[in-house]
């Protein structure tokens, strides 16, 4: 029989974790057939053995590919689009990557049940608990609205908040011709979403679902830290300009004001990134400034306030963690 669901995985040295995503898929309870697509991206740390040991012993479920050569080195940034989603054979498509994981085994039971009700529903998301790397659970949630409801297109679009990749499904029409903005885009879970807004609303559950590992070496946020991060924050703003441009075009100018307030919400967020408070705290961009959290207000004021006392707790805070 074939999958309604297709589970599409990217792992790269997550010999560490990659347990907990395989372990999560498993444990779905549903009265649909689903599969487990999963590309390892050449690990070097023993993550693919442990893909083979579960791939053998669930050999009607997983659909591993691992790759002898690293295909980030040459240029392929979403491995999603070019490994998994070919091979795809389900009417949805749910995402995870290697370091995170589900926590509810009636996740896309739950997501299918209210998709296959709703023709019209094109991405299904849900809230998402966050995890530090040395196992505790942060207090922080990944939550953009307070309670389940349905978010229209433009809302997809311009959204103050991101939405977890581990919590998305969507319809798996929209990925059988991938457009250029999502082949070009540096990040895989914006341009998905885009393509979702696309086609028709998405659906917000409030239930913490998965969970998002915060600070995992070999994560796209921890390795875009390292080296010259200013040069790198200028790149990743220009191609998601050149992401929500295309985007604009190819949709007619539907959501051009939306994508425009998009663009430039990730330009105010590398200025955050980057620490330039003469731009961030300028209030023609009080808007964008009221949409971080408290906690981030809280610390820049007290920086741009008292920068001698917040570089010396900011040492101390280093210290500790060392």
């Amino acid at each position: 029989m074939e999958p309604l669901v297709s589970i599409c995985c990217i792992t790269y040295n997550h010999k560490e974790y990659i347990r907990d995503a395989l372990d999560g898929f498993l444990s779905q309870r549903t009265d649909f057939p689903y599969e487990i697509l999963i590309n390892d991206d050449a690990s070097t740390d023993g993550t693919a053995d442990i893909i083979r040991e579960y791939e053998q012993k669930y050999p009607e479920k997983i659909r591993a590919l691992l790759q002898t050569e690293n295909q980030y080195s040459k240029g392929i940034t979403n491995p999603s689009g070019a490994f998994n989603f070919p091979r795809v054979r389900g009417r949805y498509v749910a995402m995870c990557e290697g370091d995170d994981y589900w926590i509810d085994p009636e996740k896309l039971q739950k997501q299918v049940d209210y998709m296959e009700a709703h023709p019209d529903c094109s991405l299904c998301f849900h809230s998402a608990r966050i995890i530090t790397v040395d196992g505790s659970l942060s207090d922080k949630r990944m939550r953009p609205y307070p309670e389940s409801r349905t978010v229209s297109p433009g809302e997809i679009v311009d959204k103050p908040q991101g939405y977890a990749m581990a919590s998305m499904m969507f319809r798996s029409e929209i990925i059988r011709k991938l457009p250029k903005y999502y082949v070009n885009c540096p990040v895989g879970d914006t341009p998905l979403q885009l393509m979702a807004a696309a086609t028709g609303y998405g659906y917000y559950m409030d239930q913490d679902m998965s969970v998002y590992r915060l600070g995992a070496a070999v994560s796209w946020t921890s390795q875009g830290k390292l080296g010259d991060y200013e040069a790198k924050q200028e790149r990743y703003c220009r191609q998601m300009e050149e992401t929500f441009t295309e985007f604009d075009r190819v949709t007619g100018g539907r959501f051009h004001k939306e994508a425009e307030r998009a663009a430039r919400r990730i330009w105010y967020l590398t200025k955050v990134n980057t620490k330039n408070y003469d731009v961030v705290m300028d209030k023609q961009y009080r808007d964008f400034f009221k949409e971080l959290t408290p906690r981030t207000r809280f610390y820049i004021r007290f920086e741009v306030c008292f920068p001698r006392v917040y570089e010396i707790l900011a040492k101390i805070a280093r210290a500790r963690q060392s």
